[in-house]
C-alpha cells in the first residue's frame, strides 16, 4: 500500500507541476485537461474557460508519487467543483541531509509563506513549514541520522 498526495488547484496546477518536476527531479508520466474528456450526454459540457486546465497530472519521483489537478472554477454541477485552499494538512517530505532540505524548504519559500523557518529542532538537524506560492502546505523534515 502506498499513499499519495492528490493536490487541487485554481488553474495553475499546470504552473506548479512544472515547478514541482524541477524541484523534485521528477517526471510526469501522465497529463491531461478537461478539453481532452470526450463528450458525454450523461455529463454536461465542460465549461470553454476550462477546457485547458489540467483534469489530472502524475509526477513520478523515484517510488513516490505526487498527483494533482485544478478545479472547474465555476462549475460544480461539473467533475472536482470548486475550489477551496487546502486546511487540516500538510505534505510531508523527509530529506536525507540539511543540504537538501535546505534546498527544498528555500526553493517552496519563494513567494510562499514561511511558517516555522528551517532550523535544527530538537528531533531533528533540519525542520520547517512553508505554504508555496501555489497554496501548498509542505512540511520539510530531516531524517535523523
Amino acid at each position: 500500500m502506498q499513499f499519495t498526495p492528490y493536490l487541487n488547484f485554481d488553474g495553475n496546477c499546470r504552473e506548479a507541476f512544472a515547478f514541482y518536476k524541477d524541484l523534485f527531479k521528477g517526471t510526469v508520466v501522465h497529463q491531461s485537461t478537461f478539453g481532452e474528456i470526450p463528450p458525454d450526454p450523461q455529463n454536461p459540457p465542460i465549461p470553454p474557460e476550462a477546457k485547458d486546465r489540467l483534469m489530472h497530472v502524475h509526477l513520478q519521483v523515484g517510488a513516490q508519487a505526487l498527483m494533482g489537478s485544478d478545479t472547474l472554477h465555476g462549475a460544480s454541477d461539473v467533475c472536482a467543483g470548486g475550489y477551496a485552499k487546502p486546511q487540516g494538512l500538510w505534505v510531508s517530505i523527509q530529506a536525507d541531509d540539511v543540504a537538501k532540505g535546505r534546498r527544498v524548504f528555500d526553493a517552496l519559500a519563494q513567494g510562499g509563506q514561511v511558517t516555522m523557518p528551517f532550523d535544527k529542532t530538537f528531533w531533528s538537524a533540519g525542520f520547517g513549514m512553508v505554504t508555496d506560492r501555489f497554496g501548498t502546505p509542505w512540511m520539510i523534515n530531516v531524517n535523523a541520522g
